[in-house]
C-alpha cells in the first residue's frame, strides 16, 4: 500500500510543482480573449466554467485506455507503475497542456493545422490522414469495448448494444456541445470517481485482499511478464492513456473552444491528465492485487482485460457496488468514442473549410465517419487495439515535437517538451522495425539502436526547421491581447 500512496502522491504533487513550472515556460496571459468568446457560436465555441470544462476533458480523454492498458501492463510488473507515474507528469500532462493551449491561442484549432503551422504543410497533411484513421480506431475500440461489456452483463447480442451506441454517437457527434456532452458528462464523472475511489478503498479495507502483496521496490525495476514479452519497448505502447496519449491531442481542442480563461488551462488540461494517471494507477493496482500476483492475473485475464474489470469490481464491491463500477467502466469509452467523432469531424470541416454552424454540413461530414466506423466494427478487436496503440503513441510523438518547435521559436525552454519527443520518438521507431505483427520483426538491438539514430535525425530536423524563426507570430504570445 506504501508503495501505491507514494505513487499517487507523486502524481498530484507532479500537477502543482511541475505543471506550475509548465505554465510559467508557456506563459499564460490572462487579459487574452479565448476563442470561446471571442468565437462563441453554441455549437462548438461555448463557454464553461473551469470545472465543467475539467470534467468534460477527463471525460473525453479516459476512455477504456486508462483501465485496459493498465491492466495489460501489468503483466510486466509493478515496473508498469513507474511509467504511468513519470510518464504521466513529464509527458503526458505536458502533451495535453500544449495541445489545449496551443489551440487555444490559434482560434481553437485542431492538431492538424497547429502541426502545420509549427512543423510546416508536410506535417500538416499527415495529421490530417493519420488524426483521422486514429479517431475512426479509437471511435470503434469505444464502441466494441462497453458493447461487449453489455452484452457479458445482460446476455444479449452485442450486435444491439453496437447500434444502439453508434445511434448515440451520430447525435452526440451533431448536436451542440452543451446539449449532451456539457449537460450529462460532469454527473458521468462523479460516476468515475464513485469508481475510482470504491475500488481502491474496497481493496484496501478487504481482509481477503492486499493492495500490491508481496512486490518489492526492486520489482519496480524488473519485467516480470509471464509471457517473456519484452519491456522495451512493448510497455509504452501497451500503455498509453495514463502516461501519454496522442488522443488528447484531437480532444484538447474540443475544450481548448469552451475555455473561459487562459489560466483555466493548467487545470483543464494538465490537471485532467493527472487525474488519468490516478486512474491508471488504480487499475494496475488492481489487477496485480486483486490475482495476487503477474501469473494469476495471466490466466485470470485470458487475453481478454474486460475479463479483470468485470471479476475485480463484482469480487471487491459485491453485486450493486460492482454493476456501478462496471457502468462506469461503460460510460468511460462511450464519453470519449463520441468526442473522437465529433473531433474527426472538426478535423474534417477545418481542411474542408466547411462552416459547422448548421446541422446538414454537420451531418454531411459525421455520416461518411460512421460508415467507416460501422466496417471497422468487423474486424477482429485485438487487431484495432494493437492499431491503436501504435497510432496512437505516433500521434503523441508529432504532437510533442509540434509543442517542442513552438517553444524553440518563441526562445523559450523547449527541453519540456523536446526530451519526452525524442523518448516517445525512439519508442516508436524502435517498436516499429521490432514488432513482429505490426512491424519488420528486426532484432531488439538492432531495432533499438535504428530508434536511437531515428531520433537523433528528427532532433536535428526540428530544430534546424524552426531556426530563424523565433517569434514570427505575435498572436501566439498572446501580444494581440484585449482588456
Amino acid at each position: 500500500m506504501v508503495w501505491f500512496l507514494i505513487c499517487v502522491g507523486l502524481l498530484i504533487g507532479g500537477y502543482f510543482i511541475y505543471g506550475t513550472f509548465v505554465e510559467k515556460v508557456f506563459g499564460i496571459n490572462e487579459k487574452r480573449q479565448t476563442p470561446a468568446l471571442a468565437k462563441t457560436d453554441g455549437v462548438d465555441f461555448v463557454p464553461m466554467s473551469q470545472g465543467k470544462a475539467y470534467l468534460i476533458q477527463l471525460l473525453n480523454i479516459a476512455g477504456v485506455g486508462p483501465i485496459f492498458g493498465p491492466i495489460l501492463g501489468a503483466l510486466y510488473g509493478p515496473a508498469a507503475m513507474l511509467w504511468i507515474v513519470f510518464g504521466c507528469i513529464f509527458a503526458g500532462a505536458v502533451h495535453d497542456y500544449f495541445s489545449g493551449m496551443l489551440s487555444v491561442r490559434n482560434n481553437g484549432q485542431s492538431v492538424p493545422n497547429l502541426a502545420g503551422k509549427y512543423l510546416g504543410k508536410g506535417a500538416k497533411h499527415f495529421m490530417n490522414i493519420f488524426a483521422i484513421i486514429l479517431l475512426l480506431l479509437v471511435g470503434v475500440v469505444f464502441i466494441s469495448a462497453p458493447a461487449g461489456l453489455l452484452g457479458k452483463l445482460t446476455g444479449w447480442d452485442v450486435s444491439i448494444f453496437l447500434g444502439i451506441i453508434f445511434a448515440y454517437y451520430l447525435i452526440a457527434t451533431i448536436v451542440p456541445i452543451d446539449k449532451i456532452i456539457g449537460r450529462f458528462y460532469p454527473f458521468f464523472g462523479a460516476l468515475l470517481l464513485f469508481m475510482s475511489v470504491g475500488l481502491t478503498l474496497a481493496i484496501v479495507v478487504s481482509s481477503e485482499y492486499t493492495l500490491l502483496p508481496g512486490f518489492e521496490a526492486k520489482d519496480f525495476l524488473t519485467n516480470l511478464n509471464p509471457n517473456d514479452m519484452p519491456l522495451w519497448p512493448a510497455l509504452f505502447i501497451t500503455i498509453a492513456c495514463g502516461a501519454v496519449s496522442g488522443f488528447h491531442a484531437t480532444q484538447s481542442p474540443l475544450m481548448a473552444r469552451c475555455v473561459e480563461n487562459e489560466s483555466n488551462g493548467r487545470f483543464v488540461f494538465f490537471g485532467a491528465m493527472i487525474g488519468e494517471g490516478i486512474i491508471a494507477l488504480i487499475w494496475c493496482a488492481i489487477a496485480l492485487s486483486f490475482f495476487g500476483g503477474v501469473e494469476n492475473l495471466n490466466t485470470g485475464m485470458a487475453g481478454n482485460p474486460a475479463n479483470v474489470v468485470y471479476e475485480a469490481s463484482t469480487g471487491l464491491l459485491g453485486t450493486v457496488g460492482g454493476f456501478m463500477a462496471i457502468l462506469g467502466v461503460i460510460i468511460l469509452p462511450i464519453t470519449s468514442g463520441d468526442t473522437a467523432f465529433r473531433s474527426a469531424r472538426l478535423i474534417l470541416a477545418e481542411f474542408f473549410e466547411v462552416s459547422q454552424r448548421k446541422l446538414p454540413k454537420r451531418l454531411m461530414l459525421a455520416a461518411p465517419l460512421f460508415v467507416l466506423g460501422a466496417i471497422l466494427t468487423q474486424v477482429d478487436f485485438g487487431i484495432i487495439w494493437r492499431y491503436f496503440g501504435v497510432a496512437n503513441q505516433i500521434t503523441a510523438m508529432m504532437m510533442l515535437w509540434t509543442a517542442s518547435a513552438y517553444l524553440l521559436r518563441h526562445n523559450k525552454l523547449h527541453w519540456i517538451c523536446t526530451v519526452p519527443a525524442m523518448f516517445m520518438t525512439c519508442v516508436v521507431i524502435s517498436f516499429l522495425l521490432s514488432s513482429q505483427t505490426l512491424g519488420a520483426g528486426l532484432a531488439m538491438g538492432i531495432s533499438t539502436i535504428a530508434g536511437v539514430l531515428g531520433t537523433i535525425v528528427v532532433t536535428a530536423w526540428v530544430m534546424n526547421s524552426t531556426k530563424g524563426k523565433l517569434v514570427d507570430d505575435a498572436s501566439d504570445d498572446g501580444l494581440n491581447a484585449t482588456s
